[in-house]
């Protein structure tokens, strides 16, 4: 329940009856449903009035009736300015906060015309999530004078402005506000409401609606990071002044020198210029001039922004987003702290970083528990425990991503948690880290504790597509060990987790961690042994964990996927396993003589299709001739012979799969050889296996209630505990 609500019922204000279906004004003893959207904003509006602008309970009169012509109509709230209700002072029109900016417009030209009628001095229109205010001046009635307020009780002139580091008094007397706390379905609203607004009326499309609001929430940010002193203006709210168009263009020309001061310390974040029209500047700037993000719960700003995102790209960008259950999970049982160098390499919206960040900010909680004030403050962090977790964002945390929009959404996300952008950078993930490394330094191979990451896959590069493709060694097919006249060859294609997974081995320090989702396939298909060879060389596998069927449902994808648990062995380890195999693989054709067997048998084929051993005198031999004399009436010019006719191509591809089948006996006889063999020799280790069928959501994203990965990650933590205590 909303704390203005709370005061209500408290003072006796308001009560709520059968079940709080119905809300009760006691002043007036007038009982309405409070089912109704509507209605829940004209009661905390009401309660506005007599709590925090403090006007007697008698002079603030809901539902009043107003005389329009030959017409009644009924106005939401009405407030005196005196106690006989002679003088009708405010005029209050609520609207629900789903309204569209249409919507509110024709709200403000009714309040206007109940001002009108009843000789009130101000309007104030809401929906609870954006407040106008107007005075109507008497000379002029019809007049819609801006105005950031409506007076306190007992106050004659309004402030230019109503919202102040702190809160404070005017030099006019009025109350000024510090900015107020929200919780996330608030916030959410807001951010959905002001990008509505931008695109609702077809100027801008979605997209680019979306790329102008991350703007002026980078503003909003910019502007309360700024030391200022207690009692000054904040810049991110409008000022009032005699016209619309002077106030819109006082306050776009404030919102722009934030935004071009903010740039100058971080240019990555925007490159081009905010291209709104002032009164569209206005519109964002209404939905949250009054709130604060910095101070507003890090969940739960997160959570908003998360869900407001999701709501705009899950159609065309639902691979950018991974189920926050997953990313939870991943990031909870590795043992990340403010010293670990953490990467994302195709980070998407950033929700591994954030989750990263949020566990190091829990880290300096434990450290600093005394540098953390009581939570109806907000959250306010004392020296040791911001620079314990801001170097962490600053310093160690990483992120590439290649849609230039996401990565620019990832870099808000970072923003809104409080800091840690500057090291997310738009760009192709599978780049060499030595090229990379020329947009930031900090891009190095070998130099990364943690990749954390959930890389595209369902798609594949050709190798004529990318210039880094012949740099990759699983871009590359080996030459098979069973058959001699194999050579080493670049594959026309491969997948792009199969890169990635070789990419962060390139990222990755010796005994650094790889926590990365990939597709069932990778584990099970044949075809991909050589990847899996390629793994179990390179690293140490730590867990494979399986995820349900519906994990990525919801975002557009239904590929079964495991999160796969990695420790980066040493150079030498990995050239120890090579070796091995490599020695084994000796020893099995030793022992088998695989190569005077091969010989034998190719020498054989070579032989009987050279004798036609098998084919001179049979009746395939007596069609095949036949089928010559045909051929060579047909074309008297050519000379053919019987290696020309069908009969002898089939009988030809017979003995080559004759001896095709006897080959790829001997082969198998040495496979199962060496695998036996390596079984004995390879050292053994244990894996964390484990099986999610539920992580908290199904198929359509609606809550089971039940989250396997919780007791998952726990038993996965106490593993890598283990598993570091040894290597330690």
């Amino acid at each position: 329940m909303k704390r203005l609500i709370q005061q209500g019922i408290q003072k006796g204000l308001i009560r709520f009856e059968d079940n709080d279906k119905y809300i009760v004004y006691v002043a007036q003893n007038k009982r309405r449903n409070y089912d109704n959207p509507e209605e829940k904003v004209q009661a905390e509006a009401y309660l506005s009035l007599v709590i925090e602008y403090s006007y007697p309970p008698a002079q603030v009169r809901p539902f009043i009736y107003v005389q329009m012509g030959a017409e009644t109509k009924e106005a939401d709230i009405i407030v005196y300015a005196d106690a006989l209700l002679a003088k009708p002072h405010i005029v209050v029109e609520c609207k629900k906060p789903e309204v569209t900016e249409q919507e509110f417009a024709r709200a403000i030209d009714q309040a206007f015309s109940y001002a009108v009628a009843e000789g009130a001095q101000y309007v104030w229109v809401t929906s609870g999530l954006k407040d106008e205010y107007f005075e109507v001046p008497a000379e002029k009635p019809k007049a819609r004078i801006p105005a950031t307020d409506i007076p306190q009780f007992g106050i004659i002139k309004l402030a230019r402005y109503k919202y102040a580091y702190g809160g404070g008094i005017s030099p006019e007397g009025q109350k000024l506000l510090p900015l107020s706390l929200i919780g996330e379905d608030e916030l959410t609203q807001r951010f959905k409401q002001a990008h509505q607004a931008l695109w609702g009326g077809g100027e801008l499309n979605p997209s680019e609606a979306f790329d102008e609001l991350d703007k002026l929430i980078f503003c909003k940010v910019w502007d309360e990071r700024k030391p200022r002193k207690q009692g000054a203006a904040y810049d991110f709210q409008i000022f009032a002044h005699d016209t619309d168009d002077i106030t819109n263009q006082d306050l776009y020309e404030r919102i722009n020198a934030l935004y071009l001061e903010g740039r100058k310390k971080d240019p990555e974040v925007f490159k081009d210029d905010i291209r709104l029209r002032p009164s569209r500047i206005r519109t964002v700037v209404g939905y949250l001039q009054d709130i604060s993000l910095s101070e507003t719960d890090l969940d739960s700003k997160g959570r908003a922004f998360e869900t407001f995102m999701g709501s705009f790209f899950r159609g065309d960008f639902g691979q950018y987003f991974t189920p926050r259950p997953i990313v939870k999970f991943i990031v909870d049982v590795l043992p990340i702290t403010a010293e670990s160098r953490v990467l994302d390499t195709s980070c998407g919206s950033g929700g591994f970083l954030l989750h990263a960040l949020d566990k190091v900010r829990k880290e300096a909680d434990l450290y600093y528990p005394d540098e953390i004030a009581a939570p109806s403050l907000g959250r306010k962090e004392g020296a040791r425990h911001h620079r314990h977790w801001h170097d962490f964002a600053e310093k160690n945390l990483f992120g590439i991503e290649i849609n230039e929009q996401i990565a620019r959404t990832a870099k808000m996300n970072m923003i809104i948690h409080d800091d840690g952008h500057t090291n997310v950078i738009a760009a192709d993930g599978l780049l060499p880290p030595a090229e990379l490394s020329q947009r930031n330094k900090e891009f190095k191979a070998n130099s990364m504790d943690f990749i954390i990451t959930n890389p595209p896959f369902g798609s594949s590069i050709k190798q004529t597509e990318k210039a880094y493709f012949h740099q990759y060694r699983l871009a590359t097919k080996s030459a098979d060990w069973l058959n001699p006249k194999s050579k080493a060859a670049t594959r026309p294609a491969q997948d792009t987790e199969v890169l990635f997974m070789e990419q962060c081995h390139t990222y990755l320090r010796e005994g650094g961690y790889l926590a990365i989702v990939i597709p069932d396939g990778l584990l099970t298909n044949s075809s991909v042994q050589y990847v899996r060879d390629e793994v179990e060389a390179n690293f140490r596998i730590v867990a494979v964990v399986s995820m349900p069927q519906t994990a990525f449902a919801a975002t557009g994808a239904a590929v079964k996927s495991s999160v796969l648990f990695l420790r980066k062995q040493s150079d030498k380890q990995t050239q120890a396993i090579k070796n091995l195999r490599q020695r084994l693989q000796d020893e099995a054709k030793k022992r088998h003589k695989f190569d005077k067997e091969y010989k034998v048998l190719e020498d054989e084929k070579k032989d009987t299709i050279k004798r036609q051993t098998g084919f001179k005198g049979t009746e395939a031999a007596h069609r095949a001739a036949l089928q010559l004399t045909a051929l060579q009436d047909n074309s008297p010019d050519k000379k053919l012979s019987i290696e020309d006719t069908d009969a002898y191509a089939n009988w030809k591809k017979q003995i080559n799969d004759a001896y095709s089948e006897k080959l790829d006996t001997l082969r198998q006889l040495l496979i199962d050889d060496y695998t036996e063999h390596i079984k004995t020799q390879r050292l053994d280790y244990e894996i964390f296996m484990a099986i999610a069928s539920d992580i908290g959501y199904d198929a359509a994203g609606k809550d089971t209630k039940v989250n396997e990965l919780v007791p998952i990650a726990a038993a996965l933590s106490e593993f890598i505990n283990d598993i570091e205590t040894e290597w330690a």
